[in-house]
This record gives C-alpha cells, sequence and structure tokens, in this order.
C-alpha cells in the first residue's frame, strides 16, 4: 500500500512490504522482528539459508503479517537482480549488511579496503540501483541504511570502515533528493558500539566502553526501533539525514 496509512497509527507497519538484509542476525535480525511486530511482512536476505531460516521462525512468533526469506550474496550482481526479481513491489528497505575493516594506514593493503567498500557501500548502492531501476519501490517507500558513528569521529585502526560509512552517508544525501518527487524517504542510522554476537566476545573490553557511554552501550533492539520509526509514516517528512544513535558518547 503506498502512500500514508492510517494516521491512527502513525507508527504501525501494516499493509507495508519490508526488506531487510543481512537478516540472519545482530541489528538486521533485530530490524526484522520489530518490523514484523509492528505489523509489515517482511523479506529477509542474507547469505546463510540456516540462520535466515532461524530469524524467519521468530518473525512467526512476532507477528501475523506472512514473511519470506531471499538467500542471496549482495556483492554478485546475479543474485542481487534475482533477489530484486523475487522482492515484488515493497515500501521499504533496511540495508543492515556490512562488514568491519581494522586495519591502521601503515598496514592497509589494497584487498582489504576493496572487500570492505564492496559491503558497506557498494553493495547497499547497487541493490538500491536495482530497486529504482526495476520500479519495485512503491510510492512512499522509505530507504534506511545502517552507517557508524565512526563516519562522524576518529579512532584509531578503523579508518577503512569509518571512510566506507562516510561515503554511504554522502550517498544517502544525494538519493533524497533523487527519490523525492515520488515521495519516497532516504535515512542514514548511526549507532556506535552495539552488544552482538559479534561485539560480545571480549567482556572485558566492553565493560570498559560502555564506561564511555552516559547511556549504556546500545542493544541492537535501539537500533531496530529507530529503523521502524523511519520506515514508518511518523516520520514522513524526515529524508537525508542521519539520526546518531551513541548514546551519549560524542558529547563526553
Amino acid at each position: 500500500m503506498s502512500g500514508l496509512n492510517s494516521m491512527s497509527d502513525p507508527f504501525s507497519l501494516n499493509d507495508k512490504t519490508i526488506l531487510v538484509t543481512g537478516a540472519s542476525s545482530g541489528i538486521g535480525q533485530a530490524v526484522a522482528i520489530a518490523a514484523a511486530r509492528a505489523g509489515a511482512s517482511v523479506i529477509l536476505t542474507a547469505r546463510d539459508q540456516g540462520r535466515l531460516a532461524q530469524t524467519l521462525a521468530m518473525l512467526e512468533r512476532a507477528g501475523a503479517a506472512r514473511h519470506r526469506v531471499v538467500v542471496a550474496e549482495l556483492r554478485d550482481a546475479a543474485q542481487v537482480a534475482a533477489l530484486v526479481d523475487q522482492c515484488g513491489e515493497i515500501d521499504g528497505v533496511v540495508h543492515s549488511a556490512g562488514a568491519t575493516g581494522l586495519a591502521p594506514v601503515r598496514m592497509l593493503q589494497r584487498p582489504m579496503l576493496d572487500a570492505v567498500f564492496e559491503v558497506n557501500f557498494t553493495a547497499p548502492v547497487m541493490l538500491t540501483q536495482r530497486l529504482l531501476f526495476k520500479k519495485r519501490l512503491r510510492r512512499g517507500a522509505s530507504l534506511v541504511y545502517l552507517s557508524s558513528i565512526a563516519a562522524h569521529t576518529g579512532t584509531v585502526g578503523v579508518g577503512p570502515y569509518a571512510a566506507s560509512k562516510a561515503a554511504l552517508e554522502g550517498f544517502v544525501r544525494c538519493l533524497a533528493l533523487e527519490v523525492a518527487a515520488r515521495e519516497m524517504r532516504a535515512n542514514t542510522l548511526s549507532p556506535a558500539m552495539v552488544e552482538t554476537p559479534m561485539s560480545t566476545t571480549d567482556k572485558e573490553f566492553l565493560a570498559a566502553k560502555s564506561s564511555h557511554y552516559p547511556l549504556g552501550l546500545g542493544q541492537p533492539e535501539d537500533v531496530a526501533n529507530a529503523a521502524v520509526f523511519l520506515l514508518a509514516d511518523a516520520s514522513r517528512k524526515v529524508t537525508g539525514t542521519t539520526i546518531d544513535l551513541d548514546g551519549g558518547l560524542t558529547w563526553t
């Protein structure tokens, strides 16, 4: 359903179909669950079919809408094309798939830099291009991209990752202008450290980091709730912007 849903509940995703990338774990999984709870029909995509099946089971418990799984490697143009063909028309997409890239500049090698940009920048950009080219995005659709507070702050050793996210934010600001004529919106979410399975292996490191966050470390659900806001009609006048989810880190 295009345009506005019933404004009696502007935070509802009823009658919307949402594509979530990186939906097999972490933030992507949390976004998918939150969207389902808000009433959306969710299309899950990632590379791991087994973990996607686990997410699908969670969604079926979270909401009554029908959900689907499409396995795809977003760095592969043919698989991206197949994903878009299988999606049908959608009302929103959350680009959650991403990769870290840790290396001081003196140790940086081109293959690693290319790999980080391919996942964090090129893949979401080209998926967006395909969705627009194939006219899969309904009027009023919302496009949400996962950035990082690293794009705004300096941290030793995360140059490739920070640069890829900064590039993504620059792209989204331009995209927002291009799609506005169809009442589509494009925004980024910029979380600081979030406790995910990938980040919780070093408990001492997390405890030390947490002390720098006035509101504590983020949880996947915090990012997911912000994504639902951007997908919903409640944010229909929000576009071309970045919402920081840093727990007060940048103000300390």
